[in-house]
């Protein structure tokens, strides 16, 4: 009955509606400057990684002539026509807000300029800066019949140049702006703090040096966005390693699916590139300022600038970990949880450091989704295998542009003597499971961590989530079973503690709306408070419709996409649905269950879309410890209270800021100060 298409909203135009909340904290006056420069770089950032996917997949439908409809009624078609009306409004807010912030970091005397507006000492120092170290990089392409038009890579810039000698008939040449070299270039200058030019600018202004002979007629800066979907053969690929680096090859020469150029006067370079790339007026943005504005990332960095960032947050250490010797000894004396990023990640990595030189410990086996660049984990793992332990790892190298990097530290561990299971055919593998097994007197014994996000000391800095340790027995027979399914031909087995995915998670969920439903029937209060990244799965949708109709109170903090309507008469409406948008992504999964007065609470690697739970690997373990059941209910409740960084959703899909009724309260700030508290008051 609740199968309808008007109850549901369209899965990109909520992500854009996400991605618009985005790009407000970089329009809210209170923020810090350059944090508000950032979010306008992360916006930018988010939205090409969304036409490198999501549209890309939505051209190849409408191009193999698919006619299916999604949830909420629309078809390929009609989707692109929406996204093409939400993403030039969004264009355009994103170079308003930009031009703002820049004119205000002009009042704490930090310039980004124009060559011609600079000083003649800088244009001079600027000209000497291309000779020395520009030109030298640059490699003008002619395109005519003797030169074809030259592969460009996915979302690099070039710059279109049109050229005239004599009466002979214009001329084209692309122009790459080389990679190699910083975007923002900083100017010496005394007369003012900080003076920055545009690598493109400069190449622009002494352009004029590579066509010697012609008359420059016309130069736009252009950016080619490409399908970057990786394309994995399922039926054929005997080596799921050599899959993968055979698609991101293709991946540089995807089909082109976005143009954005800076705005000309002239057409005939918008026309040629839309002919070369044949491409319509639909896929071209042009653009009141420079391409890519993620670049101004960079400028996140600046020296002598603090006091237009935030302040910095020092992730804590609890008490009970501050002075611990042996972090097995506190493991096994109870469960413990850590909050993320106002707890320091630094126990989950001494957790595998200290396993790596234990001898006690016999073997370790991890799961690893997404790891930094210069991972501590990988390290300490690769030390385990050379000092000896079993180390079992399962590296999953189809994590979306994180393949390369995936792929080098496997291959590292492979080296180290580690055994590396690059991820399985079919399924991606994206629970968080570390196991140690340790030799303790005559018995043999396991811990275990656990987390809804992944094993990366970066991101664990700026992604708020949930990591657990424990001893528990039944856990620890669960995670045995976990990686002897992965790593060999095991059945799922019956789980004890844990739930996973493919088989078994969204029945679970289902099976414990039901409890509430059946609870509300009986006059209980029923409650369901469920936290995460994205609600997409219809029939979860359907599931919570129907509980909601029955009486049961619903609170959903969903951070980005989500295709329930809430506040539909006689649907949902007694559903309400929140995002929280601020300093720190919100990234953890989190359900509670009133359970009839006996609470129930549990963490998962999974989302609520139909890819976490039929396609991949994933894990949702329940909560036992009190202590830590009680903290994470306090969590939420704090989180239920925000009415800083808080939005709510209306039955439309639009988003409305919460009002600031009574006392302010920012969840994020406040689950700092209740960390640094647990630390016993003082910074580690």
């Amino acid at each position: 009955m609740f199968d309808k298409k008007e109850n549901f909203l369209n899965r990109e135009l909520s992500w854009l509606k996400f991605n618009h909340r985005v790009l407000e904290e970089a329009n809210d006056p209170e923020k810090p400057l350059l944090e508000r420069l950032k979010f306008v770089a992360i916006a930018s950032s988010n939205l090409d990684e969304f036409f490198m996917i999501r549209v890309a997949g939505l051209k190849q439908q409408v191009e193999s002539g698919i006619g299916k409809r999604d949830p909420a009624g629309f078809n390929a078609a009609q989707q692109l026509q929406l996204i093409d009306e939400a993403v030039r409004e969004m264009v355009r807010l994103q170079y308003w807000y930009l031009k703002k912030i820049l004119g205000a970091m002009q009042n704490h005397d930090i310039y980004v300029s124009d060559v011609e507006s600079l000083a003649v000492s800088g244009r001079q120092w600027v000209e000497e800066h291309f000779y020395n170290t520009i030109y030298p990089l640059l490699t003008p392409l002619a395109v005519n019949a003797s030169h074809p038009f030259p592969l460009l890579a996915n979302r690099s810039l070039n710059l279109a140049v049109l050229l005239s000698k004599g009466k002979e008939e214009l001329q084209t040449a692309i122009l790459p702006v080389p990679s190699a070299l910083p975007r923002i270039i900083e100017v010496p200058d005394q007369s003012v703090g900080k003076q920055f030019v545009l690598l493109e600018d400069i190449i622009k202004k002494h352009c004029s040096e590579l066509f010697c002979g012609y008359t420059i007629k016309d130069i736009v800066p252009f950016s080619i966005t490409r399908n970057s979907d990786l394309l994995i053969d399922g039926e054929g690929a005997e080596d799921l390693l050599a899959e993968v680096e055979k698609s991101l090859r293709q991946r540089k020469r995807g089909e082109a699916v976005r143009l954005e150029m800076t705005k000309t006067k002239k057409s005939f370079l918008k026309d040629f590139l839309l002919d070369i790339f044949k491409m319509d007026e639909q896929d071209l943005y042009e653009v009141t300022g420079p391409i890519d504005i993620s670049c101004f990332m960079k400028v996140m960095d600046l020296q002598g600038f603090d006091d237009l960032r935030y302040e910095p947050i020092i992730p804590q250490i609890p008490i009970g970990l501050k002075d611990a010797e042996d972090l097995f000894d506190v493991i096994r004396e109870k469960d413990i949880l850590l909050h993320h990023p106002y707890e320091s990640f630094m126990p989950v990595v001494n957790f595998i450091r200290q396993a790596a030189v234990d001898p006690k410990v016999l073997a370790i086996k991890q799961t690893l989704y997404r790891v930094s660049g210069n991972s501590s984990i990988v390290r300490a793992l690769a030390q385990a295998a050379e000092n000896g332990k079993q180390v079992t790892v399962v590296v999953e190298v189809r994590a979306r542009f994180d393949e390369e990097n995936n792929i080098l530290w496997a291959r590292k561990l492979e080296e180290s003597g580690c055994h590396v299971i690059y991820g399985l055919l079919g399924l991606k593998v994206h629970g968080k499971m570390a196991l140690i097994i340790r030799q303790e007197e005559a018995r043999i014994k396991r811990y275990v961590h656990m987390g809804t996000g992944n094993y990366n000391d970066i991101t664990a800095r700026i992604y708020s989530d949930m990591s657990l340790f424990t001893a528990n027995e039944k856990v620890g027979a669960d995670a045995s079973d976990f990686f002897n399914m992965l790593l060999g031909y095991s059945e799922p087995p019956s789980w004890k503690k844990l739930v996973v995915a493919p088989v078994g998670l969204r029945e679970k969920i289902k099976e414990l709306i039901d409890r509430e439903i059946a609870f509300a029937q009986e006059g209980k209060s029923g409650h369901i408070i469920a936290k995460m990244n994205s609600l997409l799965d219809k029939d979860i949708i359907l599931k919570l419709y129907e509980a909601s109709s029955k009486g049961v109170k619903i609170d959903l903090i969903i951070r980005g996409i989500c295709a329930l309507k809430p506040g539909l008469e006689h649907v949902s409406q007694n559903i309400k649905v929140r995002s929280i948008v601020g300093r720190f992504l919100e990234h953890h999964r989190i359900l509670y269950f009133a359970n009839g007065g006996k609470e129930k609470i549990y963490l998962s690697s999974a989302d609520w879309m139909n890819r976490n739970l039929s396609e991949r690997i994933e894990l949702l373990f329940p909560i036992d410890n009190p202590e830590i059941l009680e903290r994470i209910k306090n969590i939420l409740h704090i989180m239920l209270k925000d009415n800083r960084k808080a939005y709510m959703m209306k039955s439309d899909g639009t988003y409305r800021r919460v009002y600031r009724r009574g006392k302010i309260v920012n969840s994020q700030q406040k689950l700092y100060q209740e960390a640094q508290e647990r630390a016993g008051g003082a910074d580690f």
